[in-house]
């Protein structure tokens, strides 16, 4: 019981997500934390562990560090390698390359990091003549003709002879993306930029895997994590650490947090949210769990999470939606239904306070320049509506409140909100992170943009819908919107029926090229592996989808393999569509995670066999390639499945030029 003194409450982002940006779920709970400071005596700090481990291990210092690791270890194993053939083979290419290269490594490695921040633009001239930085095997693609799938200098195709800071940028996330892999291959195999242990938690019925990578020898990215929480608790003393898991690539990050917090200050509590555990852990059975945290909770944050903080001063007041473990050992869902989310207008306005914007950077993995708003660039982060005003795709998790509970903010208040972030950040970038922002609202938010005269740069995720008219887009795009991105799924009238996606194709290539001819970019999410799907129905889509970047509907583009949740109506009556649920093994004890449910598809469609001639077609479309070639070109002749049978590809059997006639029967 905490009475009396102020209690101190750290809002942590486990790694990794995203390098570019904060995730935003530390600042929505401190925006709305803060509102309640003074009457529960609350001091409410955040920090992002994410981006202090990248610039933990990314320095001179940390490159040092694993340069000693990985020499240390070649030369402890050089007894036996020489006693084995082909010894070098053993090497990965990426750690090969960088011991012979380690201290160009770290002698650069701070400046490149710097130059991405932004801190150091005079050092383009140096980054693009390319005798600054140590090249490993990510600059191979640069230096070969790499026939389908690029073309010869692909940097000056890309960037011309003016483009030298975009160019520099490129060069410079690919320096940064070699040493990720000598992190992953020769210093600890669960490391990549925007996950970290990720393996450990897709899939994971048992918390066997996740505790055991936990209690087993500790890599040096583990050290230098716990190194990170140790400071931070030194600095905060909280009494209350919340960690978001929003992705499966940070869930191992946020436990490693809670068991440093555990070692270094056994009397702080620790709550654990975020979408992971929304989605996966809503059967949670296991009270190990609770030896790292003492609070899980589900669904957005705000309510239960003041209810946990009263609950802190006062044993006696309810939880809402919180496990816990019992003094029997069992755990528990304490939720009181007297108790009611937070409406998007009472939540707060998001603050970065306590975040060092400065230290995140901008990469450039992707030349597409729609594809590179997720890494580049730093983008205030708001959202217009909580949940999703359509509520209907039959893939999705409806049944789930981040879905399912839709509220839309005031557009006036929107714009209160817009313009505190700004004078807090000095930035006027926005991303909305809505499920589907809504026409009406958009419309309405734009509107008064404009009426206030607030310039901002903008964009969000919305469902291409006929309500987007050629002059909403116009609209939207004099307001500051950039991009939209959507999901087209799969570019099939009988599957989007079968969504119930409400949309038809041609109604995609409609609303699509309206936001390009208002100088809006559009990225396309895509789905393959639906249920009843045929090989013929994947291939039409491919078709379809290419006839959509050949008229400039569409200018970046996303393929998903289909997965059913337990949360969606594929999941919860798969009869409906055709297929037959596989019966679930015994965990073999308590339960950690449980989401995605296996099927089985009548249909028969080897639809992993198709995946990679998918992913190759996007990759040279987002570049311009390929458009006018025959879509069968992209796989293997046959292509082959997992089980080792011949996948053969058919001829595309919709128009060549549907699209086209979709687009001039409404004047396009």
């Amino acid at each position: 019981m905490l009475r009396g003194l102020a209690l101190r409450v750290l809002l942590l982002t486990p790694p990794m997500i995203q390098l570019n940006t904060p995730y935003p779920a530390t600042a929505y709970l401190t925006g709305f934390l803060r509102k309640h400071a003074a009457d529960l005596g609350l001091d409410v700090r955040q920090a992002d562990p994410a981006i202090e481990l990248f610039h933990r291990l990314f320095s001179h210092a940390g490159v040092q560090r694993m340069l000693a690791t990985l020499r240390g270890r070649l030369s402890a194993g050089s007894g036996r390698a020489r006693r084995r053939t082909a010894a070098s083979a053993e090497v990965p290419p990426s750690v090969a390359s960088f011991l012979a290269q380690g201290e160009a490594y770290a002698a650069t490695v701070d400046a490149a990091v710097r130059f991405l921040q932004g801190r150091d633009p005079g050092l383009a001239l140096r980054i693009a003549g390319r005798s600054f930085l140590p090249e490993g095997p990510r600059f191979a693609p640069l230096d070969q003709n790499a026939g389908d799938t690029a073309v010869d200098e692909p940097l000056v195709w890309a960037f011309g002879a003016l483009g030298t800071a975009d160019r520099a940028k490129h060069l410079a996330t690919l320096f940064i993306d070699d040493l990720a892999d000598v992190v992953r291959d020769g210093i600890d195999p669960s490391f990549e930029l925007s996950r970290y242990g990720e393996r450990l938690a897709l899939a994971a019925p048992t918390f066997d895997p996740l505790r055991d990578a936990l209690e087993g020898p500790a890599t040096q990215v583990d050290e230098a994590l716990d190194e990170i929480t140790r400071e931070l608790v030194r600095v905060h003393r909280p009494d209350l650490v919340g960690l978001t898991a929003p992705f499966p690539g940070n869930v191992y990050g946020a436990f490693r947090i809670a068991r440093a917090v555990r070692a270094a200050a056994p009397g702080t509590r620790v709550v654990l949210g975020g979408g992971y555990v929304n989605t996966e852990l809503r059967e949670l059975s296991d009270p190990r769990v609770f030896d790292y945290v003492d609070f899980v909770t589900l669904d957005d944050g705000e309510r239960p999470l003041l209810a946990l903080l009263q609950h802190l001063r006062d044993p006696a007041a309810p939880l809402l939606r919180t496990f816990v473990r019992a003094p029997d050992g069992r755990v528990v869902l304490r939720t009181d239904g007297a108790l009611h989310d937070v409406r998007l207008a009472d939540s707060g306005t998001p603050t970065y306070d306590g975040l060092d914007l400065d230290r995140y950077l901008s990469l450039l993995e992707m030349l597409n320049p729609m594809h590179r708003l997720w890494s580049d660039g730093r983008w205030n982060k708001l959202t217009i509506a909580h949940g999703c005003y359509w509520r209907k795709c039959t893939f999705c998790d409806i049944t789930l409140d981040y879905i399912d509970r839709y509220d839309l903010a005031a557009a006036d208040l929107l714009v209160d909100r817009i313009e505190a972030m700004v004078a807090e950040t000095g930035q006027t970038s926005f991303h909305f992170v809505d499920e589907a922002a809504p026409p009406a609202g958009l419309r309405a938010l734009a509107q008064r943009l404009l009426a206030r005269g607030v310039v901002i740069t903008w964009w969000t995720n919305i469902r291409f819908e006929k309500t987007f008219t050629p002059e909403l887009t116009e609209l939207l795009a004099r307001s500051g919107c950039v991009a939209v991105s959507g999901g087209l799924e799969v570019a099939s009238n009988r599957l989007l029926a079968l969504i119930k996606k409400g949309v038809t194709v041609e109604q995609v290539a409609r609303v699509t090229r309206a936001f390009t001819a208002a100088g809006v970019m559009v990225h396309a999410y895509l789905m393959y592996g639906f249920p009843t799907e045929t090989t013929q129905e994947t291939i039409d889509s491919l078709e379809l989808v290419r006839q959509l970047f050949e008229a400039d509907c569409v200018q970046s583009a996303f393929w998903h393999r289909f997965a059913a949740t337990r949360h969606s109506p594929v999941g919860q009556k798969p009869d409906l569509f055709g297929i037959r649920l596989r019966r679930e093994p015994p965990a073999g004890g308590p339960l950690f995670a449980r989401n995605e449910v296996a099927f089985d598809d009548p249909t028969g469609t080897d639809h992993d066999g198709l995946g990679a001639g998918l992913r190759k077609a996007l990759y040279n479309y987002m570049h311009g390639l390929g458009l006018e070639e025959d879509v069968r070109r992209w796989f293997d002749a046959p292509a082959v499945g997992p089980r080792g049978r011949a996948v053969r590809i058919p001829r595309p059997s919709v128009s060549s030029h549907l699209i086209r006639d979709a687009l001039a029967a409404r004047g396009h």
